[in-house]
């Protein structure tokens, strides 16, 4: 069933802005277009070009946020705006426009809460080597630690519910905030799903400001923060299982010694097993009771997710 979006809906295209002069006014319109109706906000981020001057002009309502980082204009931008549905996308052109009325369709249709545009390269260009790397390296690791089926968890385009957006907690300050979304989807177990779109070289003019390394180390360790915090058990059990098998593999050596001298003669060694013995204890316990706090939260969370009605009811 096909549901028409023109009088059922508010849509908001939500477009978070640095230094995007090049991009953003070709973005605006194109979105207006693939869009007619929809409300585009610019979210600038201090910039020092003439991205607000070029986001006016064609047509957008402009905003800013001075906290720098992606993740606190994404965070200022969910609270900010109300909507029925919630459109994210970059503005340095590299996103096809034209993909996001069946990004809407599917989600509507489909009852899902988030849709993330998969990237679909269209050139060899059109993605820096060591950001197609990082992409599947995290990935790989997002799959491990929270049986992630997802794809591309940092694309930044992507089509959100209203429940989705003012029950979830953003966190991130800076391009974390993929990655955040991503987890709550897994965390809160929501309907999601993953299309291809189209990704192109970005806007003459324009330059990436992710980092490499300095932004990977940030995503690194939000999800190893988030494991932390949505499976303590696992996260805690993992310090219980080392120090226990320290503990053992030592033991074992200074238990065959007295079981045939008498005699425990290596001190050390035995201090040691004993305190890797009690800090493994000490991690389990950790680890159940915050197993505990995080279940009492998760459905916390949830409760207030389902305070707000689902995309076509």
């Amino acid at each position: 069933m096909t549901i028409s979006l023109s009088t059922s809906y508010t849509i908001a295209i939500l477009i978070p802005c640095y230094n995007e002069e090049a991009g953003i006014a070709t973005v605006v319109t194109d979105m207006q277009k693939a869009l007619p109706g929809a409300r585009v906000y610019v979210y600038d981020n201090n910039s020092t070009d003439q991205t607000i001057t070029r986001a006016t002009e064609a047509g957008a309502i402009v905003r800013s946020e001075p906290r720098q980082g992606k993740g606190n204009v994404v965070r200022r931008m969910f609270a900010d705006i109300d909507a029925d549905l919630y459109i994210m996308i970059d503005g340095d052109g590299t996103y096809d426009p034209k993909a996001a009325p069946i990004l809407v369709h599917e989600l509507i249709n489909n009852k899902l809460d988030m849709i993330v545009g998969t990237r679909k390269e269209e050139s060899e260009s059109a993605h820096r080597a060591g950001h197609k790397c990082g992409n599947i390296i995290f990935n790989w690791v997002l799959s491990i630690l929270f049986n992630s089926p997802f794809k591309d968890i940092f694309s930044g385009y992507r089509v959100f519910s209203r429940r989705f957006v003012k029950s979830f907690p953003p966190l991130s300050g800076g391009f974390d905030i993929e990655t955040e979304l991503s987890i709550y989807a897994l965390e809160m177990n929501l309907p999601v799903k993953e299309i291809p779109t189209s990704f192109f070289d970005r806007a003459e003019g324009s330059v990436s400001k992710l980092s490499t390394f300095k932004d990977g180390f940030r995503i690194l360790w939000r999800m190893i923060f988030l494991f932390k915090e949505c499976k303590p058990m696992a996260f805690f059990g993992i310090f219980f299982l080392f120090f226990t098998l320290l503990s053992l593999g030592l033991g074992s050596v200074l238990i065959t010694e007295f079981m045939t001298t008498g005699l425990v003669p290596r001190i050390p060694t035995a201090i040691i097993c004993v305190g890797s013995t009690i800090l493994g204890f000490l991690s389990l316990a950790c680890g159940l009771i915050l197993d505990s706090v995080s279940c009492a939260r998760k459905e916390s969370k949830i409760m207030h997710y389902l305070s707000y009605k689902a995309t076509n009811d």
